[in-house]
């Protein structure tokens, strides 16, 4: 019996585990373990000692056979050179400097992104579902146009392109149905229920990482998400009678709302399987994010397409005037002609929104594919009393600043202490060494 057995080791955090060929003479496994150690077999000068470690190994029996003793080669991927017959190849070494850069950018453009929607509503006050769907059909355009870029420019290759779509296929499916659902319960609940409903969102993210991606939280980190959840409710909703709003909404659109925040934590643990998987499919190459961004949008502009009859009704526009609606949006928008009374701050206020608002999305997705969906959600999470602060200035165009809520300042500090506590880790648990498992989708 030949048998073949590899084990490649490289840098960063899951576990794909038993992936079996569907050849009829051949069984493979694949098993990706994250391990926080130094292989002491390579030279010191070839692998920073503080990087985090991917593990591969892979067992082949050619005849499908029980592997007894099987023989073993190494790669270590961090180089471009053999050592002691590794091959090292090079990888993109993410470090907890670079994770606090993007999680503070990630901040900063969630609280732009959040004051520019609201000066972008200012010339467009009465064509917000204009602005809704240039979000969501503009930006197709735009990430396509970055992509390909990319790709003339080498950094996206033919087999970055070449993964299956299904996943983004679903990553649309998820979006669009986020958003209608939002749109339809929002439109029945008041802004400061719709915040305390929306720390949800964290929850099922962290649900969903663990069936799905085999997670496992400490206390500190499930204390730490929950004060922060409760510090954005008390900083945000406190004495604005939140609990009374819920309690008149009614059931079904406070469920209809929770569904939409679970689709979206769906949707945002799914890219990260993404991230994951590719690591597998591209041998250790990372999986360009505009990929992601530009078939993930476009999958969500088909559908949002399909559901315009039902989301022109939840703005009270009928279908058949959807039309002439969206044409006197674009020239609000553009701010041509003598049809523009009361767009004053146009096209400005809206372009700046859609820059910030690419940004804040871009910025989103890297932190993510860098570290997790949940640290993503917790930086965008403190971008909301941020913005609720900035709001209490006098911001041109917004006339009269308003007041800050009764408990912003409490809630804030309880944020902030969340914050602490999740990200605290004892030391004991620094020297546990822990393996995670993931599960791959199945090849197609």
């Amino acid at each position: 019996m030949a048998t073949i057995s590899h084990r490649l080791t490289t840098g960063l955090t899951s576990s794909i585990s038993s992936i079996q060929s569907h050849s009829s003479n051949q069984s493979q496994s694949i098993s990706l373990i994250r391990r926080n150690h130094i292989n002491r077999r390579l030279p010191s000068s070839s692998i920073s000692q503080t990087s985090n470690r991917w593990l591969i190994q892979t067992s082949r029996s050619w005849d499908g056979s029980e592997i007894k003793k099987p023989g073993v080669c190494r790669y270590a991927i961090a180089g471009d050179n053999e050592i002691e017959g590794d091959h090292v190849v090079d990888t993109e070494h993410v470090n907890t400097t670079e994770i606090v850069i993007w999680a503070v950018a990630t901040a900063a453009l969630g609280v732009g992104n959040r004051v520019m929607y609201k000066l972008a509503l200012v010339p467009l006050k009465h064509y917000p579902f204009f602005l809704a769907q240039l979000s969501t059909f503009g930006y197709v355009a735009v990430y396509y146009s970055i992509l390909y870029s990319r790709y003339r420019a080498g950094t996206v290759t033919d087999a970055m392109l070449s993964v299956p779509k299904m996943p983004f296929l679903i990553v649309g499916v998820l979006e669009a149905l986020a958003t209608a659902a939002g749109m339809a319960a929002a439109a029945n609940l008041s802004g400061p229920s719709t915040t305390v409903i929306s720390q949800t969102f964290l929850v099922w993210q962290i649900f969903f990482s663990i069936i799905f991606l085999g997670r496992r939280y400490s206390v500190n980190q499930i204390l730490g998400c929950t004060l922060v959840a409760l510090g954005v409710i008390v900083s945000v909703a406190s004495g604005s009678g939140a609990a009374h709003s819920l309690k008149e909404a009614g059931i079904f659109w406070i469920l209809l709302m929770v569904l939409s925040f679970l689709l979206q934590g769906a949707d945002t643990v799914l890219k990260e399987v993404i991230f994951i998987d590719s690591l597998k499919r591209l041998k250790g190459a990372s999986l360009d994010l505009f990929i992601v961004n530009s078939y993930g949008s476009a999958y969500q502009a088909v559908c949002i397409a399909l559901l315009l009859p039902f989301l022109s009704k939840l703005w009270g526009i009928p279908f058949n005037q959807l039309g002439s609606y969206l044409k006197d949006g674009a020239v609000c928008f553009l701010n041509i002609g003598t049809m523009t009374k009361g767009c004053d701050g146009a096209p400005l206020l809206p372009l700046l929104f859609v820059i910030v608002n690419i940004g804040y999305n871009i910025a989103l997705l890297r932190l993510l594919k860098i570290s997790s969906a949940v640290v993503s959600c917790l930086a965008s999470t403190v971008s909301v009393p941020i913005a609720v602060f900035l709001f209490t200035l006098p911001l041109p165009y917004l006339g009269v600043a308003s007041s800050l809520p009764k408990g912003f300042m409490g809630g804030t500090i309880i944020l902030v202490l969340g914050m602490l506590l999740y990200s605290w880790s004892p030391q004991e648990a620094n020297r546990s060494r822990t393996d995670t498992v993931i599960p791959s989708p199945p090849p197609t």
